[in-house]
């Protein structure tokens, strides 16, 4: 398999001095339990290759604090990141997101809720099956698709999200265009899901900071319809942590807190199947960035890769395979076709790795 991230393996920390390196970039990888607590922390430190030592959370908030320059600073903002990651996983499980793709060609299930009457019945049984989140959408951004005329979009989205906000359920909307954000929002939509975070209409920063609602931001390397022509990276963990990270600057930049931001690395969107790969394998590291995690793999295309199941509909094994790596390694949300399979395991994986069944339960 072809290595798609140049994090090696770790030393011991001896020195503040072995990471004060000249335009030296610093990223902390948290190591924890089965029931999330933190165990130890790598150091990376990245020049011209990535150089990686461990410590306990006592020292790598010491070295952060003897640091020189813009090094500690930056390095003690990923580690508060990781104790709030941290007070999250000590109080809730991962929530999850049910999708509901008001389209007829998404890559997955496109056609199937195309009709306002089925994704409006599609959101209200992944509700009833345990989903916190209800995602709509009314444009395919799979591989390969054609953008949707913004009037369309609407046309098909605006029902469903009057109806499912009426029914008392928390909905989100997956868009990219900054009207749809606003008119949305209008209608009291609480989340906005972004698979360009707010990068693809120059109008989206400033829509979706009037809102008031709660953005995921998530990364993509090109638009659908050349994002997986050859996608490129120098390291895809590193590379994709760093544009994250500058699109939740340009966000504070715009007026939005960071409070309201979710960070989703955009497994399938602009990358190979092995750099989906490292991006779950470390998912970790994303804690340094402040905000709650979500991870989107249900159905992908590299669990086909995995399995040789050829036809996404048919990819649930592998797709509960990948929420339950997620959710054990720091996901906040998963992002899922199959609701009610996903909310049994993460029932069983919980109770396990906390000790204890859910109230209610024989």
């Amino acid at each position: 398999m072809t290595r798609e991230t140049g994090i090696g393996e770790w030393r011991t920390v001896a020195r503040a001095e072995d990471l004060a390196l000249a335009d030296a970039r610093l990223y902390a990888l948290p190591h924890r339990d089965p029931a999330g607590e933190l165990l130890a922390v790598d150091i990376l430190s990245r020049a011209e290759t990535v150089r990686r030592w461990r410590t306990g959370r006592d020292g790598a908030v010491a070295l952060a604090t003897a640091l020189p320059g813009d090094a500690g600073p930056a390095l003690m903002v990923a580690l508060r990141g990781i104790e709030a990651a941290t007070v999250r996983r000590r109080a809730t499980r991962p929530r999850v997101m049910g999708i509901v793709n008001v389209t007829p060609d998404s890559f997955s299930d496109g056609g199937l809720a195309a009709e306002h009457d089925a994704a409006i019945a599609r959101g209200r049984q992944l509700a009833a099956e345990g989903a916190a989140i209800i995602d709509v959408g009314g444009e395919s951004t799979r591989p390969g698709a054609e953008p949707v005329a913004e009037a369309e979009e609407w046309r098909r989205v605006e029902p469903v999200l009057r109806t499912l906000l009426a029914d008392g359920l928390t909905v989100s909307i997956d868009t990219r265009k900054a009207r749809i954000m606003t008119q949305a929002a209008g209608l009291g939509v609480p989340v906005i899901n972004d698979v360009s975070a707010l990068g693809h209409d120059p109008a989206s920063l400033g829509a979706a900071a009037a809102t008031g609602a709660d953005i995921v931001l998530m990364h993509s390397q090109g638009d659908p319809t050349v994002m997986q022509q050859n996608p490129t990276y120098d390291d895809v963990v590193l590379d994709v942590f760093d544009e994250l990270r500058l699109r939740i600057g340009a966000c504070s930049a715009a007026g939005i807190p960071q409070g309201r931001l979710i960070a989703d690395p955009g497994i399938g969107f602009g990358k190979t199947f092995p750099q989906n790969l490292a991006l779950l394998r470390h998912l970790p590291l994303f804690e340094g960035l402040g905000v709650p995690l979500l991870v989107g793999a249900s159905r992908k295309g590299f669990i086909g890769w995995l399995t040789g199941v050829k036809t996404a509909g048919d990819r649930l094994g592998g797709s509960l395979g990948a929420a339950l790596f997620a959710a054990s390694v720091g996901a906040d949300i998963l992002r899922v076709h199959d609701v009610r399979a996903t909310v049994e395991a993460l029932t069983v994986t919980g109770a396990a790795a906390h000790g204890q069944a859910p109230a209610g339960s024989a």
